[in-house]
């Protein structure tokens, strides 16, 4: 199972980016999904997550409202919709397979840079 990230990168503060990740398993739909991320000196924290299906959704609270996650079941992907980025944004994101808040994870991704920086 190879989870590959894509669409980070250097932003200006109040901009918006859209991050990707491609699944290629045969069982995409059978997975939570959920986006972590991982700043220098700091853990690694749950962003965001989706239910198999996409019903659900979970944020952490510095992000709610400013990012979403979705998901597109026939391409395998899940997306992280990223606006009205802040500095503290800046991190290593990773896409999961799994993830929701108490769950295991069974995947990671390689993780893409977002640095958000005038």
């Amino acid at each position: 199972v190879q989870l590959v990230e894509s669409g980070g990168g250097l932003v200006q503060p109040g901009r918006s980016l859209r991050l990707s990740c491609v699944d290629s398993g045969f069982t995409f739909s059978s997975y939570d999904m959920s986006w972590y991320r991982q700043a220098p000196g700091k853990e690694r924290e749950l962003v965001a997550a989706v239910t198999k299906f996409g019903h659900g959704t979970t944020y952490a609270a510095s992000v709610k409202g400013r990012f979403t996650i979705s998901r597109d079941n026939v391409k395998k992907t899940v997306y992280l919709q990223m606006t009205s980025l802040k500095t503290e944004d800046t991190a290593v994101y990773y896409c999961a397979r799994g993830g929701w808040p108490g769950a295991a994870i069974s995947s990671w991704g390689q993780g893409t840079q977002v640095t958000v920086s005038s």
